[in-house]
């Protein structure tokens, strides 16, 4: 089970973008990298291509790179800290808790 998952709050503890936070738009466990919202952009010099007959238009896009998920930390929703995460199973379900308040991550 993942601890960081599409969707949550992460904050970068690690890098020039360090202390920014933001929210995670996908998850590349494989690559054990993470996409995170407004974190490392990046730019890139488009060109006008034909694919499938539309054109994509040309010029300068900006987007958001990869960054590796050890220089992040999840932000627990109840005590807006960045904390660690602990696994628990319950009745063959688990469930990520807060390891600084001890609360409930997921809904």
């Amino acid at each position: 089970m993942a601890k960081v998952r599409r969707g949550d709050t992460v904050e970068v503890i690690g890098g020039r973008e360090k202390g920014a936070r933001g929210e995670v738009l996908q998850v590349l466990p494989k690559a054990e990298r993470l996409v995170v919202q407004g974190i490392n952009l990046r730019k890139k010099h488009q060109r006008q291509i034909q694919a499938g007959g539309r054109t994509m238009s040309p010029g300068i896009i900006q987007f958001e790179a990869p960054i590796n998920i050890s220089n992040v930390m999840l932000v627990c929703p109840s005590c807006n800290k960045r904390s660690r995460i602990s696994i628990r199973r319950e009745d063959g379900v688990a469930h990520r808790y807060c390891k600084k308040c001890d609360s409930l991550v997921d809904g």
